[in-house]
């Protein structure tokens, strides 16, 4: 069949990029201090180069010594400038693009340079990887005898200031060769829809008597997605609507909390799930083998790589290292330099190295998605650690979620307070608030210390969210789409207070009907 053919042809092209890779997991230092160097020498001439005298670096520590690391917040002047039309000021090719992204439910978005090289070298070139690794694992797989279902953001591509911006997604398919849409569905058309709602029921339209073979996109909106298709179609499960599918291509939150729902609507025995690491700043990591939980960490897509451990964190006052003198367990910071003109750029995600041999890593969490407001230092990780060990005790399925601290009044301890919305309730909920706070001890020390005797952490409170809850929240502010999230972790309760007037408001209107 032709459709063989072209699978096994592709196949072949793509596996072709393991002996690259072979080459930076043999030398990961080598191939890090070459890159590093080379963005240097190509933007010695850029704004940002003469100012720092890019020229005559010769070292590393030139380099930490001479570049402060830099929040969005330090940089936005140059990208506001860069996105009115000057060039040559952050890298030396021109910058017409600009992935639009929130990072979180916050209403003021950041324009993140996207580069020519960025997305042919970084983005798309991650895009094959991912899949070739898979081919690689898996050498009978037939993805190409069908079509990817893509769901990526709500943003179509706008044109403003002599620039192009949207979300990362929306670029990437705007820029992606006319032949990529054969094997993809939806159209590109429906694929850049900008009203979510609209577009997810178009989405459902088109694929329901497509041949599926694979799903790419964020697991929370992907859930909503197969929701939507199982009640048009009245199928039970999604191999019902796709009896070939065979791997899903997930990432920008952690996967854990959604497995056993994927579980229930993929219930086919040898599943494939492969976890990606990218933002729109750049593509970082993807998951190289069957069913593991960490990521190779990719190192020649134009990304140098720094990273600052977590407990001596002071934002841009924070001193990095690099990648050959982190240690397994330490939960870091990271810290890039790339090929769109990022220059020591702090991302805001943590994460920890699960091997050095060749270097993995497992996300963590967020430098600003935490709570330690009683010395407990809980990040998403062990959130989320602690909520997959009472799921699995309790058949239990989450949708959405968010925690905020509970504060100390009088003499009243605090706590942490839990908003969750369940796809499967637990049959009891205080059995599964107990399983869930033996987690969290068990998973995190300090947050065992302040649980000792309730004297400075209460029992964790759980609230039960009505369905949809979480989305109806996310459309309240215009946020619905794939970039953006849910906040797991905060520090105030600003999030949860919103969400419980929600859920409360809710809950009286069908009293009073």
């Amino acid at each position: 069949m032709p459709f063989s053919i072209v699978n096994s042809i592709i196949s072949w092209f793509l596996k072709k990029r393991k002996h690259q890779m072979e080459l930076f997991i043999k030398y990961p230092i080598d191939v890090q201090q070459e890159l590093l160097f080379k963005l240097l020498d190509k933007a010695k001439n850029t704004e940002i180069g003469k100012k720092h005298r890019f020229s005559s670096i010769q070292h590393y520590t030139d380099f930490a010594k001479r570049i402060p690391i830099q929040q969005y917040e330090s940089i936005e002047p140059l990208i506001e400038r860069t996105r009115k039309g000057e060039q040559h000021i952050l890298w030396p090719t021109p910058i017409k693009w600009f992935a639009k992204s929130s990072g979180t439910t916050n209403a003021k978005s950041k324009f993140i340079p996207v580069s020519e090289e960025a997305l042919e070298n970084c983005h798309f070139k991650a895009g094959k990887d991912m899949l070739g690794l898979y081919f690689i694992n898996n050498p009978d797989a037939q993805l190409f005898s069908g079509k990817s279902l893509r769901l990526g953001g709500s943003s179509a591509v706008y044109e403003d200031n002599n620039s192009y911006f949207g979300d990362l997604s929306a670029i990437m398919i705007e820029n992606l060769p006319f032949w990529a849409d054969f094997s993809s569905a939806p159209k590109q058309e429906t694929a850049l829809m900008e009203e979510w709602e609209s577009k997810m029921e178009s989405i459902v339209e088109e694929t329901i008597h497509e041949n599926i073979t694979s799903l790419i996109g964020v697991p929370s909106w992907m859930l909503v997605l197969a929701n939507k298709v199982l009640e048009r179609t009245g199928k039970s499960n999604l191999l019902e609507v796709w009896p070939n599918l065979e791997v899903y291509f997930h990432g920008g939150v952690n996967f854990n909390p959604y497995r056993e729902s994927f579980k229930k609507l993929i219930p086919k025995r040898g599943f494939k799930y492969y976890e990606t690491y990218n933002a729109s700043e750049g593509f970082f990591a993807i998951q190289d083998k069957d069913h593991s939980l960490d990521l190779l960490l990719m190192l020649d897509y134009g990304i140098f790589y720094e990273f600052i451990p977590m407990d001596s964190y002071q934002g841009e006052d924070s001193v990095a290292i690099p990648l050959s003198e982190v240690c397994l367990g330490q939960n870091y910071a990271m810290v890039i330099t790339t090929n769109g003109g990022l220059w020591r750029y702090l991302i805001g995600d943590t994460v920890k190295f699960s091997s050095l041999d060749p270097y993995r890593i497992r996300i963590t969490g967020r430098t600003k998605n935490f709570i330690n407001v009683f010395g407990e230092e809980l990040i998403v990780e062990n959130a989320e650690e602690a909520l997959k060990q009472a799921f699995l005790k309790t058949n239990a399925t989450v949708a959405e979620y968010t925690v905020a601290p509970v504060f100390m009044e009088g003499k009243a301890s605090g706590g942490h307070e839990w908003l969750i919305e369940f796809s499967t309730a637990p049959a009891s909920l205080s059995y599964f608030t107990e399983l869930l706070d033996n987690a969290l001890k068990a998973n995190n020390s300090d947050y065992e210390a302040k649980r000792y005797n309730n004297m400075t952490l209460d029992m964790p409170r759980i609230n039960v969210a009505r369905k949809g809850l979480f989305y109806d929240w996310l459309k309240s502010k215009g946020k619905l789409g794939g970039q953006h999230k849910i906040p797991r972790l905060s520090d105030t309760r600003d999030y949860l207070e919103e969400l419980l007037a929600m859920n409360r408001e809710t809950s009286t209107t069908s009293s009073v009907q």
